[in-house]
């Protein structure tokens, strides 16, 4: 696989990585296999995917404890991130932000241990606490650099002017949102403002949460326990509105010979240098179409299509 960096100073990756959540949280909860998933992982490495993302609240901490076995004999071709500042709260549907400086140096030893890891090569702020100014939530992430078991800081779902406030204490490498076909609200400030900081961004769910790979038809299509079932966008009318950008997309891909998540995947990669999406999967044959995609390079004519394509139906969340 062709590599990037991420951002103007980061280490090298494939341009693009894996999004490792759905192996054990939050969707299709009876498909979960962590063998399976480990095999995945496995197979991203040899593909080129070395940009391996995960965050301790996934699970809660399941998930970085398996893609800490996945690594363990395989540590170095991996760029390992990870994140904090989102914690499950007892009885709670929503997850809570913490961003206290004690709950962060904690938690950056508890995911070194989960991982089984001795450095963190992306440790990422999952959410600001409105709480807690940025400025001290961010100073004791640097702290971790300066610790030597974290190299490099990211931000996620943030806007410029807390990126801002961030790089004034410690260099922000990269950026983490959603970014989609259906979701292209960083793509007005956020990406411009990264792409002219020489910082990376990486889209999360840049396949719609799934629904741009043309797999997802009804609401019947999502198991119990999947958290999409009581997302806006997944509900009967928002499904059956957006299913014209779904249509679309696979159009597109069958008219440029790949598959619609791999049309989806290349759109957002052409939206800057150091865009570096990371598609989630924990199935061996999606894995191998998301890596197909960084070869796949969309005509002016087929991203002018795309651009324009109507705003998905439904809120984000």
């Amino acid at each position: 696989m062709r590599s990037t960096t991420l951002g103007a100073t980061g280490p090298e990756v494939g341009v693009i990585g894996l999004g490792c959540m759905g192996m054990t949280f939050a969707y299709d909860p009876a498909g979960r296999d962590d063998e399976v998933s480990v095999s995945v992982i496995h197979r991203a490495l040899d593909l080129g995917m070395t940009l391996v993302d995960t965050a301790d609240v996934y699970g809660p901490h399941t998930n970085e404890q398996l893609v800490g076995r996945a690594l363990a004999d395989r540590r170095d071709r991996a760029v390992l991130a990870t994140k904090v500042g989102l914690e499950a709260a007892p009885g709670q549907k929503r997850l809570a932000r913490n961003g206290r400086p004690d709950h962060v140096r904690d938690a950056v030893d508890a995911s070194l241990r989960r991982l089984g890891t001795d450095r963190i090569d992306l440790y990422q702020l999952h959410r600001v606490d409105p709480e807690v100014p940025i400025e001290e939530t961010w100073g004791v992430m640097a702290e971790a650099v300066k610790a030597g078991k974290v190299r490099a800081l990211g931000l996620s779902e943030v806007s410029v002017a807390e990126i801002e406030r961030a790089a004034a204490v410690h260099p922000v490498t990269s950026v983490q949102s959603e970014l989609s076909l259906w979701t292209r609200d960083a793509l007005s400030e956020v990406v411009p403002y990264c792409e002219a900081n020489g910082i990376a961004f990486l889209p999360f769910s840049p396949l719609g949460r799934g629904f741009l790979t043309g797999s997802i038809q009804s609401a019947t299509d999502l198991q119990e326990g999947d958290m999409r079932r009581n997302n806006p966008r997944f509900q009967p009318e928002a499904i059956e509105a957006n299913q014209a950008i779904a249509d679309r997309v696979r159009k597109i891909g069958e008219r440029r010979g790949g598959t619609a998540a791999q049309v989806a995947l290349a759109w957002v990669r052409a939206q800057g240098r150091y865009v570096v999406p990371i598609p989630g999967t924990k199935t061996p044959r999606y894995l191998e179409a998301n890596a197909g995609a960084a070869d796949l390079v969309l005509s002016p004519e087929d991203l002018a299509e795309l651009d324009a394509l109507p705003p998905a139906q439904g809120e984000r969340y």
